[in-house]
């Protein structure tokens, strides 16, 4: 009898041991994927997983999950604070049939991504799909090829602080940058650096409650490449051409613009109801109708 309650002791006591390490490998900091991990491993670096959404849910709350070598992670929903960074990795997400590249869920939720390739293969979702969340940085992502947006918000509460820089919106079949925004929520978006090009509908399609500018960026061959609903954007030193339309602000919205070369559109500059105030140093010319701005801003 003293031998079975030994033994069942010592059974008791590394189950619970067990189960105290496969807590501790859940909380790890920093954790790892490889296109030769397994998801059944602790995310370690000698130990990688094999997909973000097998790597997330051993990587502690504000930790970060880095790539080892090329490969195709898969698609992941984030519903905590994070970085993803396959930064000179060439890590990639394919997320084809109706199914999101990615999607965060967060009201407190501060995510970085940064280094990756999504892919929606003509009949994926969203590249990123944003339901909610405090923060969002998106640095060195091409995200390409979706069947709707390449980036969408649709958040009903809170406020959201997001920034893209370098960042290749192209050839999705709806949107590059998509806002929707209901309830209460509210947005400040700035992008630096970056290209939307060949969507079919919009490049950067801003709707209400939205504080946003862009610069030093590309808006090309896309349906229309800026429309501003209801809204207030910056666009300032980019290159808006070959759109059906370059800039279309619509009621309740002003567009300012500074230092842009708007050519090569259908239409130039569209005032749908509401205002573009240029600086002045703007060259907008070469479009089938060139449009005019609807004020001037005099500098201070």
């Amino acid at each position: 009898m003293k031998n079975f309650r030994f033994a069942l002791k010592t059974f008791l006591f590394v189950s619970i041991f067990c189960s105290f390490a496969l807590v501790i490998h859940a909380q790890a900091t920093r954790t790892w994927v490889s296109g030769v991990g397994d998801d059944v491993n602790p995310c370690s670096r000698t130990a990688p997983c094999k997909t973000f959404a097998g790597a997330i849910s051993k990587t502690a709350t504000n930790g970060e999950i880095n790539c080892l070598d090329p490969a195709g992670y898969g698609a992941v929903t984030i519903t905590k604070s994070i970085t993803i960074d396959c930064t000179d990795t060439f890590g990639s997400v394919l997320a084809a049939s109706g199914v999101n590249g990615m999607v965060i869920n967060s009201s407190t939720a501060s995510v970085r991504i940064r280094g990756i390739s999504f892919n929606g293969a003509g009949t994926g979702l969203n590249g990123i799909r944003i339901l909610s969340a405090s923060r969002v940085s998106i640095e060195d992502v091409v995200i390409h090829n979706f069947g709707q947006h390449g980036v969408s918000v649709e958040m009903s509460a809170g406020t959201l602080n997001m920034t893209m820089d370098n960042v290749d919106l192209r050839n999705n079949s709806i949107h590059g940058i998509n806002s929707f925004l209901t309830g209460t929520a509210t947005m400040n978006l700035s992008i630096s650096e970056s290209n939307l090009v060949q969507n079919g509908s919009v490049g950067l399609n801003l709707g209400a409650a939205v504080k946003a500018s862009i610069a030093d960026s590309v808006l090309a061959s896309n349906g229309s490449g800026v429309v501003v609903n209801g809204t207030a954007l910056s666009v300032s030193n980019c290159l808006i051409n070959g759109n059906t339309t370059g800039i279309s602000s619509a009621a309740g919205s002003t567009v300012r613009i500074e230092g842009n070369t708007i050519t090569g559109n259908s239409t130039g500059l569209s005032l749908a109801g509401g205002s573009i105030l240029s600086l002045g140093n703007n060259m907008i010319d070469g479009n089938t109708s060139n449009g005019s701005p609807s004020g001037f801003i005099t500098p201070s």
